[in-house]
């Protein structure tokens, strides 16, 4: 079954050439492309619910990406995926905590866009490198809790989520398939009493996992 993808963007090129690169994929089904929130919201209202993977500017005219986030959620409830040049700590938390899935950097390129949107359509969490970093830098701040004790493969498993590595990624370096890590995220998930990759990096930032 293809995944169905909307694109929102007021950059036409931007949109044209993830458009035409999704489509070069048979997994992926572009469903629409617009250039405002407002238009995205709006073809929302006029939709059955659909399931669908929601590619979001945050610098859009009118109503910004992240403001739209809660507007898109009262209507349906799209996986969001945020890809921009704003790489700002403040942004990246805001959009996270607003309900987005995943935070890519427009100059991670279309292969990590592709990429995004396979993890996030399994129930993964996607952040490029770049962003990752600045998670990082949010998280130290926050205060230390009781520390929690994991696997060791899990920890090992964290600690590269936490350096800004994909599932595929992760799976390549262990020598493990993509499905074994993904078993081992669920378990950690529920070890940590956490429901994303954000709050299990969190945890990890502040110190309060150990093996």
């Amino acid at each position: 079954m293809k995944i169905n993808v909307v694109l929102v963007d007021d950059d036409a090129i931007v949109r044209d050439s993830v458009g035409q690169f999704l489509s070069f994929h048979d997994s992926f089904a572009i469903l629409g492309s617009f250039s405002t929130a407002e238009e995205y919201i709006d073809y929302l209202r006029k939709q059955d619910a659909l399931k669908h993977i929601v590619i979001l500017d945050i610098g859009l005219p009118g109503m910004s990406g992240i403001e739209a986030i809660s507007e898109i959620k009262k209507i349906a409830n799209p996986e969001i995926i945020m890809l921009t040049t704003y790489e700002e700590e403040d942004k990246i938390v805001s959009a996270l905590c607003k309900g987005a899935s995943s935070y890519i950097s427009k100059r991670a390129g279309l292969k990590a866009i592709s990429e995004a949107i396979e993890i996030v359509n399994k129930g993964g969490s996607y952040m490029s490198p770049a962003i990752a970093r600045e998670i990082v830098q949010h998280f130290v701040k926050v205060e230390k809790k009781t520390t929690i004790v994991l696997p060791e493969r899990q920890l090992e498993i964290l600690e590269k989520l936490t350096e800004g590595s994909s599932y595929q990624q992760i799976a390549e370096e262990l020598n493990l398939s993509v499905e074994t890590i993904r078993s081992h995220i669920k378990k950690m998930y529920r070890t940590l009493c956490v429901n994303n990759k954000v709050e299990a990096v969190s945890l990890y930032l502040n110190g309060s996992i150990k093996k």
